[in-house]
This record gives structure tokens, C-alpha cells and sequence, in this order.
């Protein structure tokens, strides 16, 4: 939470010179880094998670990777054909791209199999 954050950078700049003090950081902190995060939680508050990152993104990762191949999987000892799943999108995946940068799957190319096909 944003309370516990505060309360662990307040802390941060009540102790952090036992550090140097102690020989773990003879030069000291990079004070412009450490003082951003002073604003942190007031840009926290107006924007929302920093830098764009929040939950969603691990959620939408979860569902593509965790969700949607156990929905293809028989439920039986479902783990195993879960990482085949995966294994078998992320070489599709990596096929398209080398796909793509040879050209194959350019729009010319995909309407002359269409017409060589009759389709």
C-alpha cells in the first residue's frame, strides 16, 4: 500500500547514512534517484502506477500462459500438456516472425495462393 511505502522511504532517509557510515556505501546514495521517490506517491495518486505498470499486465500474462492452456488441456495431470501448449504458441509465434521477415506473409504473396487455390 502507499502508507507502507511511505513509511519504508521515511526510514530509508532516517537510516540510510548507518550505511555509509559502516563502509557499505563509502560514496554515499545517488541523492537525485533517492529523492524521486519522494514524489512517488503524490504522481501514485494523481497518475496511478508508475511507469504504466500494474496488475493488468501480469493478469493478461497469466490468462495467455496459465488460463488459456489449461482450458485446452483434458484436466488430467494437466501441467505437462499446459508447457506443450506454450511451447508449441511461443514456435508459432517465433515462425511467424521469421515468416514475416522473409516476406511470405506479405499481402501479394497471400493472393496469389488464394487464386492458385481458387479461394
Amino acid at each position: 500500500t502507499l502508507v507502507l511505502v511511505q513509511d519504508v522511504l521515511s526510514r530509508f532517509h532516517r537510516y540510510h547514512i548507518i550505511f555509509q557510515n559502516v563502509g557499505v556505501r563509502q560514496n554515499g546514495f545517488s541523492l537525485p534517484r533517492q529523492h524521486s521517490l519522494v514524489h512517488y506517491l503524490m504522481l501514485i495518486r494523481i497518475f496511478g502506477s508508475p511507469n504504466g505498470l500494474c496488475s493488468s499486465i501480469t493478469e493478461s500474462k497469466h490468462i495467455k500462459a496459465v488460463k488459456e492452456p489449461w482450458h485446452c488441456s483434458s484436466r488430467f495431470e494437466a501441467l505437462g500438456q499446459m508447457l506443450l501448449v506454450n511451447q508449441r504458441l511461443n514456435k508459432l509465434a517465433a515462425a511467424r516472425v521469421d515468416f514475416t521477415d522473409w516476406g511470405m506473409l506479405s499481402d501479394h504473396i497471400l493472393n496469389y495462393a488464394n487464386t492458385i487455390l481458387g479461394m
